[in-house]
């Protein structure tokens, strides 16, 4: 199971197409946290970020948000951006390489108990950008005109359901690991190109029955 925004930094060095490693409980533990989720979130969303942008957005300390940041530096989920900032005001950044998080390959409780929240925070988060993406969009004339001109033809939203074998499901997920590494990888590092701003784009796909086989 991949979380939204956990395959959204790919690596520096080209790797045959597939999902992206399992992170260890050590660091999921790490992660479990609703304030350090949300600063994961962001540096994948808006780009680099300073401990006091950060806290400025997330309504924190900037000493509250430098501590979270050297959590997650700890397990090597963020880092410095080198070259950038002062030794007073320090920049950070996702590190290029994705991650992917499988409560099924976790033996602690405690362990499966983090993945757990993590992943279900992380979709939380995504659905919530696609909602105010939605609203607003709707709801103001400048959203409307957006899309109306440079984003018509480069919006979409897509739900498709059909009955499929789990071997069939694993041959799309394949597919799409190819797609990603031949189409969205060349996207990576291209913050301050002109023209170019913040985009997200979700891959699910889950059977919509529950462990006794009734439906969801």
């Amino acid at each position: 199971m991949t979380g939204a925004n956990e395959q959204s930094a790919p690596a520096d060095t080209p790797e045959a197409p597939g999902p992206p490693p399992q992170l260890g409980p050590g660091a999921i533990r790490a992660l479990a946290h609703p304030l350090r989720l949300r600063i994961l979130d962001l540096l994948s969303t808006r780009g680099s970020l300073t401990a006091s942008k950060l806290g400025e957005i997330v309504g924190e300390s900037s000493g509250s948000t430098s501590y979270h940041l050297r959590q997650l530096a700890k397990h090597g989920l963020v880092r410095e951006v080198e070259g950038k900032g002062t030794a007073r005001e320090r920049w950070w950044e996702r590190p290029p390489g994705g991650f992917s998080i499988s409560p099924l390959e976790l033996e602690s409780p405690s362990a499966r108990a983090a993945a757990d929240v993590v992943n279900y925070e992380t979709i939380r988060m995504r659905n919530d950008r696609s909602l105010r993406f939605v609203q607003r969009i709707m709801a103001e004339p400048e959203g409307r005109a957006l899309l109306q001109d440079a984003w018509r033809d480069a919006v979409t939203f897509n739900t498709i359901n059909r009955w499929a074998t789990p071997e069939q499901v694993a041959s799309i997920v394949e597919a799409w690991n190819q797609f990603f590494a031949e189409h969205i990888d060349p996207l990576d590092r291209r913050e301050g190109t002109p023209d170019a701003v913040p985009v997200e784009i979700h891959f699910d796909a889950f059977p919509l029955i529950d462990g006794h086989g009734d439906p969801l």
